[in-house]
């Protein structure tokens, strides 16, 4: 989602769900003309396209646009006030956890390679009164690592299940409301339970951190930088709050942009500041080397349920995998074949235009893929609005693709061989397939519409 405006006019949405029609014929707003995603002119007086639905907020209940209110840097500074008061009863821990596709941007505007500029906003946090500090890398793991489980059990009954496949990423929260909220059960069944990174993170941090800690989770403040503004409505979702902790697994997200226009609005020079090592869930000691996942932009699930799935199901070795472009390069497929056999077609689909294309063939009963990661943001992740775009609010492509380029450079990370991923599987969750494991990894994405026949989704001439 776009930067929350609470006052913004509501927007006449392409394939909006009735219930936002109507409010929009309330309000008189009209359609506009506006550019597509890849520069296109729409003709005016023609329908907006889909990613104008995740810039409204006409399907925001008061309840939510109080809780997305509270994901801001006020709400931040406000607990480390309260923090310097010494109030024992209102003192919390703050926890920082920094999503992988946010580090390429601060090593862009540090200029400085990746580690070092880690570690440079790491010291930074923690002179702002953050006590821990860590990266995302063990949650997408966990993520991935489910996310492949998930699909081998698919794909073995999909003969006998009709929402087997395709399978669904579900690490995208502009995807996964668009889906709920105006897809509805032609796609929801299809998407992953696995949960994000986020919010995974937000349980190792709730649960497995605050016991190593001996703490509550009340007593915990936990912060996420993330290059997106849709991760500040993933985190207020009801079925990420603990009623009788009443605790949020992420208690507020920024964005990369909101902190580095933090560190702006406070003058601070990034040579003054120290070289400070991210903490480690576990504890260990020593710096780890930061790496990143398979994958272009995203937290490639795409490659590696590829490659885990060429495996598994098949005995075959993947080494290397080829993109195919099919439309454009935020459509692409990947195809796994064996003596002239089609045995796996997978596709990352990026950019609501593709998504839109993807999902009208999907009401035909035209989508030969059996799993497809999707994501609301042209050019992936770290493509995100939260720290791509200027502030003319247009996406900077020249920084996009220096972000790109530092991602790119790191090295990769196989959560099958991570230590620490064994470790906390049989520590903290009791084993990968014990009811702790599903109940803290894994999720339920419900239709949230009513009465609405998938012919009315996609109003195609």
């Amino acid at each position: 989602m776009s930067e929350v405006n609470l006052t913004k006019r509501k927007e006449k949405c392409e394939n909006c769900t009735k219930q936002c029609n109507k409010k929009n014929s309330d309000d008189g707003a009209g359609s506009l003309q506006e550019k597509d995603e890849i520069g296109g002119q729409v003709n005016e007086g023609s329908q907006l396209l889909l990613s104008a639905c995740l810039s409204c907020d006409g399907c925001l209940s008061d309840d939510e646009n109080v809780k997305i209110s509270q994901q801001s840097l006020e709400e931040v500074k406000h607990v480390l006030a309260l923090n310097k008061k010494c109030d024992a009863s209102k003192y919390k821990v703050l926890v920082a956890s920094i999503c992988p596709q946010s580090l390429p941007f601060f090593a862009v505007k540090f200029g400085m390679e990746v580690t070092e500029a880690a570690h440079k906003l790491c010291s930074f946090l923690k002179g702002l009164g953050v006590h821990y500090v860590f990266d995302t890398n063990l949650a997408s793991g966990f993520s991935i690592l489910e996310c492949q489980k998930e699909f081998i059990q698919r794909y073995r009954r999909k003969h006998h299940d009709s929402h087997a496949l395709p399978m669904f990423t579900s690490s995208c929260p502009g995807w996964i409301r668009y889906s709920e909220r105006v897809l509805g059960s032609l796609v929801t069944p299809h998407i992953c339970t696995a949960r994000s990174p986020q919010q995974i993170m937000g349980c190792l941090v709730k649960d497995f951190f605050c016991k190593q800690q001996k703490l509550s989770p009340d007593k915990i403040y936990h912060m996420l930088v993330a290059p997106c503004f849709d991760k500040k409505l993933e985190a207020v979702r009801e079925d990420f709050y603990n009623s009788l902790l009443e605790a949020r697994d992420v208690d507020c997200v920024l964005t990369s942009g909101e902190i580095f226009g933090l560190m702006e609005q406070r003058r601070v020079s990034v040579d003054e500041l120290d070289s400070v090592p991210l903490d480690h869930v576990l504890g260990d000691s020593g710096d780890a080397v930061l790496m990143r996942h398979e994958g272009r932009v995203s937290e490639g699930f795409l490659e590696h349920v590829f490659k885990y799935a060429a495996k598994e199901l098949f005995g075959l070795d993947v080494h290397e995998i080829t993109y195919k472009n099919h439309r454009n390069r935020d459509f692409q497929e990947v195809t796994l074949e064996r003596d002239g056999e089609t045995l796996l077609q997978f596709a990352a689909v990026y950019g609501f235009r593709n998504i839109q294309t993807l999902v009208h063939r999907m009401r035909k009963g035209r989508v030969p893929y059996q799993l497809v990661e999707v994501l609301s943001c042209p050019g992936g992740c770290i493509s995100g609005r939260g720290q791509a775009e200027t502030m003319a609010g247009r996406l900077d492509k020249n920084l996009i693709q220096q972000m790109e380029e530092v991602y790119s450079s790191l090295p990769v990370h196989l959560p099958e061989v991570t230590p620490a991923l064994h470790t906390l599987y049989h520590d903290w969750l009791q084993g990968q397939d014990s009811p702790q494991a599903n109940m803290l990894l894994h999720t339920q994405y419900k239709s949230q519409i009513q009465s609405q026949t998938h012919s009315n989704i996609f109003p195609f001439q």
